[in-house]
């Protein structure tokens, strides 16, 4: 079970270090737990989660190792950090960035071959699930894709990510399930993972973990999510 933090464009280097401080005296259970800070709290919190079970990852992450592409990073200068992965293909990237299914396979291939773990993210919109084609769209966000031991793939009904709507267990459970058979590896479940909606959850049996989002700021919460996959 792996339960992933993605604090977004949250956390200072200073905030980062207080929370990592605070999140190594925590009791999380038999979980594997991944948080990703923004760019410029990476290397706090590689520093202060060294010696832990508690493993850092990026946000995001180019194809390329270095060139002019201004704004974005390599998965060498990941790497050299002291990175252990990357999130790639986040709905707000897709939606507000104009990343594309071919761009994010392209960060996927490149990260896995330098040895990152990647999650790849995956989701429907509203109005694609109310017109029925949730799969279309799974399959072809996916179709580039294939199975990889440092792969997992999240899947993110764009309609639940900040709006305080969560997809049923049982939504959650069937599209883990389509995805599975789409790509062999783990399948993450993130849309408003909160404490009270987390054991329901993470109890599907296609439900590998959870990637979370506003949850994930708060020690609280986010030891709360923890906890409740160590008992799924």
């Amino acid at each position: 079970m792996l339960i992933a933090g993605n604090w977004k464009m949250h956390k200072s280097p200073a905030e980062a270090a207080e929370f990592c401080l605070a999140l190594r005296d925590e009791e999380v259970g038999g979980v594997d737990v991944v948080v990703c800070p923004p760019y410029v709290s990476l290397a706090v919190a590689v520093q202060l989660l060294a010696g832990t079970e508690i493993a850092v990852a990026a946000q995001n992450v180019h194809w390329e190792q270095e060139g002019a592409y201004t704004g974005e990073i390599s998965a060498r200068m990941l790497l050299e950090l002291g990175v252990y992965g990357t999130i790639v293909g986040h709905s707000e990237r897709r939606q507000l960035f104009g990343e594309t299914d071919e761009s994010v396979a392209k960060r996927a291939r490149a990260a896995l071959d330098a040895g990152l773990f990647v999650i790849a993210c995956a989701g429907e919109t509203e109005q694609e699930r109310e017109r029925g084609a949730t799969e279309e769209v799974l399959r072809r966000q996916l179709s580039m894709f294939e199975a990889d031991d440092n792969l997992v793939i999240a899947y993110e009904p764009v309609w639940a990510i900040g709006t305080g709507k969560t997809a049923t267990p049982e939504l959650a459970q069937e599209a883990h399930t389509f995805i599975k058979s789409l790509v062999d590896v783990p399948v993450l479940y993130g849309g408003s993972v909160k404490p009270d909606n987390a054991a329901d959850l993470l109890g599907q049996p296609d439900v590998d973990g959870a990637l979370v989002g506003g949850a994930s700021l708060e020690l609280d919460s986010f030891t709360a999510i923890c906890r409740a996959a160590a008992r799924s």
